[in-house]
């Protein structure tokens, strides 16, 4: 199967839409990932994976640590913003939403379902991304509906049988 191959089949998985931050105010960028999730419960770790040849990788190396936002469905500017659209980088990806901070120094999103504020505990580099593992070091959840990113498209669950 070629990655063209791979990439169409992947369109099909619904995911999580999640903002991952780094960086201290001045230098911070971030991006909009569906790569996020937790490894772990027992310690309390998440795995995120992100592209080499972006600027929140470069961020995330540089500082070691980050925070997963994970997105609520009315926050689809948020998510457009941090994935680039209208040219946006760096810093002006935060522009338009209210931030805080929680213990590492990476930006915490007002309003997101959940916020999870992580120290970097491992990278793992392959090929043209790097599987990054974090610890834990503070949350803060609200809950509501998730956004969630299928098929190019941003939506929703809105069975709740599933």
């Amino acid at each position: 199967m070629t990655h063209h191959g791979l990439r169409r089949a992947m369109r099909g998985l619904a995911g999580g839409v999640s903002v991952v931050t780094a960086g201290p105010e001045g230098d911070r960028t971030g991006a909009t990932v569906t790569s996020a999730h937790s490894l772990s419960m027992e310690p309390e770790t998440m795995v995120v994976s992100i592209n080499l040849g972006s600027s929140t990788w470069e961020a995330i190396r540089r500082y070691g640590y980050f925070c997963i936002n994970i997105l609520s469905v009315d926050q689809r500017e948020v998510a457009e913003r941090f994935a680039g659209f209208g040219g946006l980088k760096g810093e002006s990806r935060y522009k338009g939403a209210n931030w805080y901070q929680l213990a590492t120094g990476a930006a915490a999103l007002d309003g997101a379902l959940a916020s999870i504020d992580c120290e970097v505990e491992e990278i793992i580099a392959r090929h043209s991304h790097a599987i990054i593992l974090g610890a834990v070091r503070a949350v803060a959840a609200t809950g509501g509906t998730g956004l969630i990113y299928a098929d190019g498209r941003y939506g929703s669950i809105t069975d709740r049988s599933v």
